[in-house]
């Protein structure tokens, strides 16, 4: 019996996730499906409530609270992808209809709301910035 090739052979973690030697029924009990959710949904609403409740706020922390807009974004397409490909492993129908068809495509907006509204605090700083330097070359230049 020839154990070296047994030995050598290992699943690619995309293609079989064990947990502890048992089969996961579903991706909504995953840690990424719990990480989505908070990457999505609590801490967007929490850098949302956040900008709408200050009364002065910092360019700094409208560029620093759009780029991380646009990170979480980022996160949640990676998280999409995979739960996309755990869920079409599992053995739950109701994984293959959420990831694995057309709602799959609905869940990819809420990245894309994120990056656009990311995009544009990213926008409006610079914009900010450059309409002030514009205003003290003006100033400074006489005209002729």
């Amino acid at each position: 019996m020839n154990f070296s090739a047994a030995r050598n052979y290992a699943p690619a973690p995309d293609k079989l996730f064990v947990k502890a030697g048992v089969m996961s029924d579903t991706v909504f009990v995953e840690f990424k499906f719990w990480a989505l959710i908070i990457f999505s949904i609590v801490l967007p609403a929490c850098i949302y409530w956040r900008l709408l409740v200050a009364r002065a706020i910092s360019r700094f922390t409208v560029l620093l609270f759009g780029v991380v807009l646009v990170a979480l974004s980022a996160i949640d397409v990676y998280l999409l992808q995979r739960l996309g490909t755990e869920a079409k492993l599992s053995s739950s129908l109701f994984d293959n209809s959420v990831f694995d068809s057309e709602v799959s495509l609905a869940l990819y907006l809420l990245p894309a709301l994120l990056a656009g509204i990311g995009i544009n605090l990213v926008s409006h700083v610079l914009v900010g910035h450059l309409v002030e330097a514009e205003r003290k070359i003006d100033r400074r230049t006489p005209d002729a």
